[in-house]
């Protein structure tokens, strides 16, 4: 299973959560039960992201707010596009993974994942975050 997979799987669980309203180990567990991995280190390794995410969700959260037009609240963001920023963000600030890497394959899940606006909306966000933060490459 390469990493664009498991980036995939991660932000599915995200978006399950977010929608859910609820962050808590069983619903992490329930999600796992219906799709196959290729071992336990990859479960580990999602579920270690999404922990790390939940635990940052409000810093994250500030990172998107703090880099949307001034008109615009993260709360008239659809649950998609946020799963996919608070991944990206975090991937970028937190797992130090190339911002080139992330923004691209993002925008590749919000094609497929989010409404026809996503990808560029999400790639004008991260851009400023990237730009906020002085992430390298």
């Amino acid at each position: 299973m390469n990493k664009s997979t498991i980036r995939e799987l991660t932000f599915k669980l995200l978006y399950s959560l977010e929608v859910q309203k609820s962050f808590d180990d069983e619903d992490i567990e329930l999600y796992f039960e219906d799709i196959e991995l290729e071992s336990n280190q990859i479960k580990t390794q999602i579920k270690e992201d999404v922990n790390s995410i939940i635990k940052n969700k409000q810093e994250l959260e500030n990172q998107i707010s703090n880099n949307l037009k001034s008109d615009w609240k993260i709360e008239r963001i659809s649950k998609v596009n946020v799963a996919l920023l608070e991944l990206a963000i975090y991937e970028m600030i937190y797992k130090k993974v190339p911002y080139k890497v992330v923004i691209n394959e993002v925008v590749e899940l919000a094609k497929k994942y989010g409404e026809d606006s996503s990808s560029s909306f999400i790639n004008g966000v991260l851009a400023t975050v990237v730009k906020e933060n002085n992430l390298q490459e």
